[in-house]
């Protein structure tokens, strides 16, 4: 079965990534964090037997962490989250793949195992979910393009995880969740996070 695993990454640039992070603990604070959480996002993904496409927020880095055996490299389309996101899954579902699932990269406490889950998951659902405490979620699998979830909705907002939820069951797409994780938004999560690491 051909499987993938999309995941989505901001371009290392100063004051660009984890604003929300930096708006208390600074610019530089906020870039060495997401270097932490890039790295932590490639080890777990790298023990996966399925194909990554890492989708650049501007533009593909030629140098980067990524350039390592079974990465791929792409650019997230012009578009609000949600199209980014459907664009992404149906590119790859049009490569053949059959199960799809998409991540981000700040969220420490995403595992192999759990991403393992995601696709054991996929074999008797057609999606997989995985629930962040902020209301969102942090990773989202699919056996095929379900166009609805990535409509209507105000991206990260504490919402997007129960309307995603509500389109599936009202579209009769059959689900399964995954554990309750926290994504690295705002200080509070960083010092969160730190307390699991130590």
């Amino acid at each position: 079965m051909k499987e993938a695993i999309i995941i989505f990454v901001r371009n290392l640039q100063l004051g660009k990534v984890k604003t929300r992070l930096a708006t208390t603990l600074g610019d530089e604070k906020a870039l060495t964090i997401y270097k932490e959480l890039l790295h932590h996002t490639k080890e777990i993904t790298a023990q996966i037997k399925a194909d990554k496409y890492v989708f650049y927020f501007d533009k593909i880095e030629e140098n980067d962490l990524w350039n390592a055996p079974g990465f791929f490299k792409c650019r997230q389309c012009n578009d609000e989250l949600g199209g980014k996101m459907k664009n992404a899954f149906k590119e790859l579902f049009d490569k053949g793949y059959e199960n799809v699932a998409i991540i981000g990269s700040d969220c420490f406490e995403l595992t192999t195992a759990i991403i393992w889950e995601a696709f054991a998951l996929l074999k008797n659902n057609d999606a997989v979910i995985g629930p962040a405490k902020d209301g969102g979620y942090y990773l989202l699998g699919m056996k095929k393009l379900i166009e609805p979830i990535f409509e209507n909705k105000q991206w990260s907002t504490d919402s997007v995880f129960s309307e995603t939820i509500n389109d599936l069951t009202k579209n009769n797409f059959s689900f399964a969740s995954l554990p309750v994780l926290t994504d690295v938004d705002t200080e509070e999560d960083w010092s969160h996070t730190k307390k699991i690491l130590l």
